[in-house]
């Protein structure tokens, strides 16, 4: 055992020090730190560690380019208007479900916030995250887009991108933008297709 204060004990003994600045050490407290220091061992030297170069930090690898979400040629981006309130549904589904998605009453199952990503990143935390619902059997989802107030030209990007890629996936049947209390034009709504009804 190796007891660092064995260090700072020698300093007692130290005859740059005047007798005026000395303490007289009393026999009990003396015996106290004899009975503490018991069977330890003087430290062989007194000097830290050299210097040790520490290596270059290894470069995070560059993720590959987004890939699209779909198919893009069935699509063209440029077709796509993006309006302050998004509303999508595919053909066939209950205009009731839509009211009911409009408003807040299918609640949320999972959510993806990507403030802060570039278009290239968002698009594949849009893949993964959509993934991630149809493997967890999500009805309905929420994704956070923003409104692009913090963009360089203050416009929606990834708004007008996130409208885009959700008409792209096949299991989206429709999406909206959320209710004021719930993102309202920055955040939308997502209703996915049942698995189950997809492998009939």
């Amino acid at each position: 055992m190796v007891v660092q204060g064995l260090v700072y004990s020698a300093s007692l003994k130290n005859p740059g020090i005047t007798d005026k600045m000395k303490k007289p050490l009393q026999d009990p407290d003396y015996a106290l730190f004899r009975a503490e220091i018991e069977g330890t061992e003087p430290l062989q030297h007194e000097h830290t560690e050299p210097y040790r170069e520490r290596p270059a930090p290894i470069p995070r690898p560059r993720l590959p380019e987004a890939q699209p979400l779909e198919d893009e040629s069935l699509l063209s981006e440029s077709e796509v208007e993006t309006h302050d309130y998004l509303l999508f549904s595919r053909p066939g589904l209950q205009r009731r479900v839509i009211r009911e998605l409009q408003r807040g009453q299918i609640e949320p199952g999972l959510e993806l916030d990507l403030h802060g990503l570039t278009t290239a990143f968002a698009g594949r935390a849009v893949r993964e995250f959509l993934d991630e619902c149809h493997h967890r059997r999500i009805r309905c989802a929420r994704i956070i887009h923003g409104k692009g107030y913090g963009s360089q030209q203050r416009q929606p990007v990834l708004k007008c991108k996130v409208n885009y890629w959700l008409r792209l996936r096949k299991d989206v049947l429709a999406f909206c933008s959320a209710p004021r209390h719930d993102g309202g034009s920055g955040a939308a709504y997502v209703l996915l297709r049942n698995p189950n009804k997809s492998k009939k």
